[in-house]
């Protein structure tokens, strides 16, 4: 996943500047990304700028450095929405993040291109459960070393299994529910009380 597209859904919600892009990453995008150096967000602004994706204004801070506060570009949303619907490609380790930050910005702005992930995302996992979940777990030791617990190493690779699988058919519930609620999804008619007459 390239980071630009976490920037440019950010930037589809509000303008912001690289202080609150940062800051967001380091608080309510932690799940999507374990570091961002506000230098690094900086050059992918610059970079986009560059591109066209994004264009700034020049916000006066009294006191403090001006800001440059960033809005999406037409080109910009282009790019968005090229990445919101282009096809997901799942890894082989389930809550990737790349699926989590496609997902947490894909579902408000296309309802049907989230689903489309999720259905690709289960039948992936579905599949992967189908082929790992029964098969033969035993330990095969050739002259293994005196020190080690033959016993306990079958005992704890047991028991990580059983710990992964019960968090992927957590992770497959999980997805089941939201595809549902998806789906189910209304969005509300505007309000009409602030509509011209």
């Amino acid at each position: 996943m390239k980071f630009e597209y976490v920037l440019l859904a950010l930037i589809a919600g509000r303008p912001r500047s690289g202080f609150d892009l940062g800051r967001w990453v380091e608080t309510e995008g932690q799940f999507l990304r374990s570091r961002a150096h506000h230098s690094q967000i900086y050059r992918l602004l610059g970079r986009m700028a560059d591109d066209g994706w994004v264009a700034f204004e020049v916000d006066p801070r009294e006191g403090r450095p001006d800001a440059k506060v960033y809005r999406l570009t037409p080109r910009g949303k282009e790019v968005l929405w090229e990445w919101v619907r282009s096809p997901y490609e799942p890894t082989s380790r389930f809550q990737d993040p790349d699926f989590l930050a496609r997902f947490a910005f894909t579902a408000p702005l296309d309802r049907q291109a989230a689903i489309g992930l999720i259905d690709t995302e289960l039948a992936y996992r579905r599949a992967q459960i189908v082929r790992n979940r029964d098969r033969d777990r035993t330990l095969r030791f050739e002259d293994p070393l005196p020190e080690l617990d033959t016993d306990l190493a079958q005992e704890i690779f047991d028991d990580l299994h059983a710990y992964g699988a019960s968090a992927v058919d957590n992770w497959v519930a999980w997805l089941e529910g939201m595809r549902h609620r998806l789906a189910q999804h209304r969005t509300p008619a505007p309000d009409r009380r602030d509509s011209p007459a």
